[in-house]
C-alpha cells in the first residue's frame, strides 16, 4: 500500500515538476525519503514575505535542484498548495516579490554538491507579529488583526503557524528538514519579550516535527538598517542577543542590504545580498565551502561633472542631462518595473537599473537641436516625468534640446531685444460647424500706444505631420526668430498665424485617398477653414493689411504640402510661400496645379518669393523639385540646412532664412 501511495504522490507532482526533476526523483520517492533532499521552513512578515519587484535574473529559474512546495494555490502560475514545483519568485503568495529565500536557496545550490537538491516552504504576513506564529496566540490574534492583514490570514486558514507544519510534515515524505528560515521583528519593535515568544515558535515547530534543535538551526535575519536611518532598526539590538536565547539560533547581518525609499523594506538588490548570506551561513553550518551564485551587477553610468541639466527639463529635476560630448542621460524612479527602455533619434537604450528603484540611460552623441523622446515599460511607451512635454508624433511626447553654440543665437531670446506675444485664440469655423483652435505671433511693437493705428502683413504658418499648433512656437522658437529678426532689421515686423491644420493623426496610407499635390485628402479639410474663416477672423481681430500683397503661406514638411496645395489653388490670397523640407513628392511640373509651372511668367509675376529649403542629410527630393521648377523658368530660391535631418533644427534655420524675403516689395 505504501508504495502505490507513493506513486500516486508521484503523479501528483509530475504537473507541476519539470520532467527532468520527475524522473531525477523517481527512485528516491519510491524507496523513501532522499536524505539529499535538503528542505527549509521560512516563516516571517513582510520582508520574508518580499516586498520588492523581482528582476530579470530574479526570475530566471534556478533549475530543478531549487524547489518550493507553495503554501498557497497560484493558478497563473499552475502552482498547488503542497506540490513541489521549481523555486521562482513570488515564493510566498501570487501577488508577493523577491525574498531572501530566493536567493538563499541559489547560494545552496552553488555551493552544495551537484546531488544535493533544496527544497523551501514559506509562509509570511506582512505586519505580523511574532504572536501570529505561536499556536497558543494565534486564535486571539486573528480576532484583534488589522483589516487590511485578514486576507492573507485567510489565505493560510487564518493558522500560518499550522499551514508551516502541515507543510512541514508532507515535506518530510520526500526529504529532511535541514534548518528554519526567520525574517521578522519589525511589528515586534521593542517587545522585551521578543526572543522568548521566538523560541516557542521554535520549539514548537520542532516537537510538532520531531526535530533534533542541533540538526535544525534558527536563521534569523537582521532589519533594514539604512545606513543607521531604518524605520526599526533598534529591533536589532534584540535580534543580535537572540543567540542567548537560542542557542542554535544563528544572526544574519543586514548591514550594507540596501533598502527601498521607506527604510523598511529592502530593495531587490537589498534581498539578494541578505539572500545570499543566509544561504552562505546555512553551507557553513552543513560543513561546505560557500560558493555565492553569479549576480549581475547594475551597470553603473558615470555622469561627468561638466554634464548640464537639459533646458527642457522640468524645473526641480536633475535628469535629463547633457554632457559636452552632447550624449543624453536620463533616470527615472520605476521600483516595480522589470525593464525600462529608452527611445530616443530611432534608437533604443535599455535603461540599467540601479538596485534601488532607479533607472539610468546614456545616449550616443546626439546631434544639435531639438528631439522627440519616450521611455518604455512594458511595451507602453509614456512621457518621462522630468521633461517638458511637446506635441509630435501624433501625441504629447517628451523632448530633449542638445544646445548648440553661439550660432543658435538666432533661436534664442536675447537681452535688450523687444520681445513679441504668442496668443492663444479660438474661432468658430463654419465650415466645419465647430470651435477651433490657433496660436498668434504680434510684434513687440503691436500692443504699443503709438503702432494702434498701424496695420501687419500676415504669414500663415503650418507644421508637419503628427504635431500641433503650438510646435513651431514649443519647438520650433519662431517668436525669438521673428523678435531677433526684426529688431536687428532684417525682417519686417508682421503677424504669424499656426493652426493645427487637421494633421495631428497621421494619414491613413494603407486605407486609400490620394496625396498627389493638388489631390490630397489627408490635411485638405483645413482648406476650407483656412480660406472661408481662419483668414476672416485674422482679419476681423487682428490690426491686419488683408490683401495678397500683405499675405504669405509656408510649412514644414506635409505643412509645405498643404501650403503648395492653398496658395497655387488660390494665387489671388497669396504673393509670398515657402515648404521647409515639403512633403512635395513627384510633382509633374507639366501638369500639377492646373499646368501653373507651364506659365512661369504669369508665376513669376504673382508670386514675389517661392522659398524651397531642406536638411543636407534628409533627401526628401527638395534639390530635384528645385531643379525642375528652375528649368522651365520658375523663380525659386533654395537653402540647404547644413548636416541636419528631418528635425526642427532643419526648420528653425529654413524660418529665419525665409522671414527677410518677406513683405518687402
Amino acid at each position: 500500500m505504501r508504495h502505490v501511495l507513493r506513486k500516486m504522490l508521484l503523479a501528483a507532482l509530475l504537473p507541476c515538476m519539470p520532467f527532468g526533476l520527475a524522473l531525477a526523483g523517481t527512485n528516491s520517492l519510491e524507496e523513501g525519503v532522499d536524505p539529499n533532499f535538503y528542505i527549509f521552513l521560512c516563516f516571517g512578515q513582510s520582508n520574508m514575505e518580499g516586498a520588492a519587484r523581482p528582476e530579470a535574473q530574479d526570475l530566471a529559474s534556478a533549475g530543478p535542484r531549487f524547489l518550493l512546495m507553495p503554501a498557497v494555490d497560484d493558478p497563473q502560475r499552475n502552482r498547488k498548495k503542497g506540490e513541489w514545483c521549481e523555486a521562482t519568485p513570488p515564493l510566498c503568495r501570487p501577488n508577493n516579490g523577491l525574498t531572501p529565500a530566493d536567493w538563499f536557496g541559489r547560494t545552496l545550490i552553488a555551493s552544495l554538491p551537484q546531488n544535493i537538491r533544496v527544497g523551501v516552504i514559506h509562509v509570511a504576513i506582512g505586519g505580523i507579529k511574532i504572536e501570529g506564529f505561536m499556536p497558543e496566540e494565534i486564535a486571539n490574534y486573528v480576532k484583534t488583526a488589522p483589516g487590511w492583514m485578514k486576507g492573507m490570514l485567510e489565505a493560510y486558514d487564518n493558522n500560518p503557524y499550522q499551514r508551516l507544519v502541515e507543510l512541514g510534515k508532507k515535506a518530510q515524505k520526500d526529504g529532511v528538514i535541514k534548518g528554519v528560515l526567520m525574517h521578522q521583528g519589525e511589528s515586534n519593535t521593542g517587545d522585551p519579550e521578543w526572543a522568548s515568544k521566538v523560541q516557542k515558535v521554535y520549539d514548537c515547530l520542532l516537537g510538532d516535527l520531531k526535530l533534533k534543535p542541533e540538526e535544525v538551526p534558527l536563521l534569523a535575519g537582521e532589519v533594514v538598517q539604512a545606513d543607521g536611518q531604518g524605520q526599526c532598526i533598534a529591533m536589532n539590538k534584540q535580534i543580535d542577543e537572540l543567540p542567548n536565547t537560542i542557542h542554535t539560533a544563528q544572526v544574519i547581518s543586514s548591514t550594507g542590504c540596501t533598502n527601498g525609499p521607506d527604510r523598511l523594506h529592502f530593495d531587490a538588490a537589498g534581498y539578494r545580498e541578505l539572500g545570499c548570506r543566509y544561504g552562505e551561513k546555512m553551507a557553513q553550518l552543513l560543513g561546505y565551502e560557500p560558493v555565492r551564485p553569479y549576480i549581475e551587477k547594475p551597470k553603473t553610468i558615470e555622469v561627468p561633472a561638466d554634464a548640464i541639466i537639459a533646458e527642457t527639463t522640468v524645473p526641480g529635476n536633475e535628469f535629463p542631462k547633457v554632457d559636452k560630448e552632447n550624449r543624453a542621460y536620463f533616470r527615472i524612479v520605476a521600483p516595480e518595473a522589470r525593464k525600462v527602455v529608452l527611445d530616443i533619434c530611432n534608437k533604443k537604450y535599455d535603461m540599467q537599473p540601479d538596485g534601488k528603484g532607479g533607472w539610468m540611460a546614456v545616449t550616443d552623441p546626439l546631434v544639435v537641436g531639438f528631439h522627440y523622446y519616450f521611455m518604455n515599460i512594458g511595451g507602453v511607451n509614456f512621457i518621462d516625468p522630468s521633461t517638458e512635454t511637446f506635441f509630435g508624433c501624433n501625441r504629447e511626447a517628451g523632448g530633449i534640446e542638445i544646445p548648440e553654440g553661439e550660432e543658435g543665437d538666432y533661436y534664442r531670446p536675447q537681452v535688450g531685444v523687444p520681445h513679441g506675444q504668442v496668443r492663444s485664440i479660438y474661432y468658430w469655423s463654419e465650415s466645419k460647424k465647430e470651435w477651433r483652435h490657433a496660436m498668434v505671433y504680434t510684434p513687440a511693437e503691436y500692443d504699443l500706444k503709438k503702432s494702434q493705428k498701424k496695420r501687419y502683413p500676415v504669414l500663415y504658418l503650418q507644421h508637419g505631420m503628427g504635431e500641433d499648433e503650438t510646435g513651431w512656437a514649443k519647438q520650433g522658437h519662431m517668436q525669438h526668430i521673428m523678435d531677433n529678426a526684426i529688431a536687428s532689421g532684417t525682417a519686417v515686423p508682421m503677424i504669424v498665424v499656426m493652426e493645427s491644420g487637421d494633421i495631428k493623426a497621421p494619414f491613413n496610407f494603407a486605407g486609400g485617398g490620394s496625396n498627389r499635390q493638388g489631390f490630397s485628402d489627408y490635411g485638405a479639410s483645413f482648406y476650407p477653414v483656412l480660406l472661408n474663416d481662419l483668414i476672416l477672423y485674422i482679419d476681423n481681430n487682428f490690426r491686419t493689411k488683408a490683401d495678397r500683397e500683405n499675405r504669405a503661406m509656408a510649412g514644414l514638411s506635409w505643412g509645405g504640402h498643404q501650403t503648395f496645395d492653398v496658395v497655387l489653388a488660390n494665387m489671388d490670397k497669396f504673393s509670398y510661400m515657402g515648404a521647409f523640407s515639403g512633403a512635395i513628392f513627384g510633382l509633374d511640373v507639366q501638369t500639377a496645379y492646373d499646368g501653373i509651372f507651364t506659365r512661369p511668367d504669369e508665376f513669376n509675376k504673382q508670386m514675389h518669393y517661392l522659398f524651397l529649403s531642406c536638411g543636407s542629410e534628409e533627401n526628401f527630393g527638395t534639390e530635384s523639385l528645385v531643379k525642375n521648377l528652375r528649368d522651365v523658368g520658375i523663380n525659386a530660391d533654395y537653402y540647404v540646412s547644413p548636416g541636419t535631418h528631418h528635425e526642427w533644427l532643419t526648420w528653425r534655420r529654413c524660418f529665419n532664412q525665409f522671414i527677410p524675403h518677406l513683405f518687402k516689395k
